[in-house]
């Protein structure tokens, strides 16, 4: 028996993704090759990198892309498996900027979060779709979902990585909602647990060590960057001047100043600062603009697959990218608490990259099944008509 015939990956889809990861190639060196030329003599060292991990990213993008996503049922348990253990072994590694979040091989690195990030929204996406009816029941259903979760981030929080830690939770929200959860648990377990997380956040903050107390001063300073413009404001401060400097149009591509030793990783965390000073706003616009579309897109191949697995890993995909993009540029702009997250597809960060395509491969196979179903009624059509014999 012959297997059933695909169709082809959404087009738009797939043409933002490669515009995406382009233009955050192009971006990347703009901002990191004058810093790059000076400490390690080459301006193409973060850029190389960035290509680097794009190579490997697509080619896990093409692998999921063409596998039925069911099959990749079959994957998330063994998955997890690596990703727990990776989480696990990560914390006894030398820390790096107050974390201990990466594994180094050389000049490049591998950071088990952003994996575990689509790992546990694929797994919640498999238990839940297995469940069904009785992900409704709180013991059978909810429990299970919420002790993987809480085991998961409580594992990022060793690290520490507070923002990866707030963008799992909120997407294993996202999908425990979408998948039929009762309310009514929803509702109890997160009064409880908003409670349990403020106390926890307030006692991590205030009761730490040095570390802690910088995380302190970075929200304390959203209120007002400039009353500590050399401290704990410095970044939300130049980024701040950035966009100033760009201006309505922009200061043009590769003449920005903040990235110039002023923007403390202006190719990583704070890339969109350099969009806006060299694009401005109206090239910021449009940039926020194509992010929209992109998003609005996956989630709309999500929610018209007729398969639970398939419908909510796409929507737990997404609203990942959403999420992320959200808390980047709200703390680049000042708009709300700096974290410290990638932006995806843009900013400079190997695992986020890869990860980001690995997540689009899942999308588009999940759109190739859709793209065929649409075929058939023209496709039967000129068959019997091929078929119809001639009229004497």
């Amino acid at each position: 028996m012959n297997p059933p015939r695909r169709g082809t990956p959404d087009f738009l889809l797939l043409l933002l993704t490669f515009v995406l990861v382009c233009f955050g190639l192009v971006m990347v060196f703009s901002a990191s090759s004058m810093t790059s030329a000076y400490r390690w003599d080459d301006p193409w060292f973060f850029t190389r990198k960035q290509i680097v991990a794009v190579g490997i990213g697509t080619i896990g993008m093409l692998f999921c892309m063409n596998i039925h996503y069911t099959k990749l049922k079959k994957l998330v348990i063994p998955a997890f498996f690596f990703v727990v253990l990776g989480l696990i072994f990560v914390v006894f590694t030398s820390k790096a900027n107050g974390a201990s979040s990466w594994y180094s091989l050389g000049r490049y690195g591998i950071q088990p979060t952003e994996f575990a990030k689509l790992i546990v929204v694929l797994y919640l996406a498999s238990l839940i779709s297995n469940k069904e009816e009785k992900f409704r029941s709180f013991r059978k259903g909810l429990l299970p979902a919420i002790l993987i979760v809480g085991f998961v981030c409580g594992l990022i929080l060793l690290q520490p990585d507070f923002g990866s830690c707030m963008i799992l939770l909120a997407c294993s929200a996202v999908v425990i909602m979408v998948g039929g959860s009762n309310l009514k648990h929803i509702f109890y377990l997160g009064t409880i647990l908003t409670i349990f997380l403020g106390i926890a956040i307030l006692l991590y903050l205030l009761l730490g060590d040095t570390d802690s107390n910088f995380r302190l001063n970075r929200i304390t300073s959203f209120m007002d960057p400039f009353a500590d413009p050399q401290g704990s404001g410095l970044q939300v401060v130049q980024s701040l001047y950035a966009f100033g400097h760009g201006g309505l149009t922009g200061a043009g591509f590769g003449q920005g100043i903040q990235k110039l030793h002023y923007l403390p990783e202006a190719h990583n965390d704070f890339i969109f600062a350099i969009i806006g000073e060299e694009l401005g706003f109206i090239g910021s616009s449009l940039f926020l603009l194509m992010y929209l579309i992109f998003i609005w897109r996956g989630i709309l191949i999500a929610v018209r697959c007729p398969d639970m697995f398939g419908m909510l890993s796409g929507v737990g995909i997404m609203v990942m990218f959403a999420i992320q993009a959200f808390i980047n540029i709200g703390g680049v702009t000042n708009t709300i608490p700096l974290t410290g997250v990638t932006l995806p597809f843009i900013s400079a960060g190997g695992s986020s990259m890869m990860v980001s395509l690995i997540s689009m491969g899942v999308i588009l196979g999940i759109s190739r099944e859709q793209s065929f179903k649409e075929l058939p009624a023209s496709h039967k059509t000129q068959k019997n008509h091929k078929k119809r014999p001639l009229s004497t």
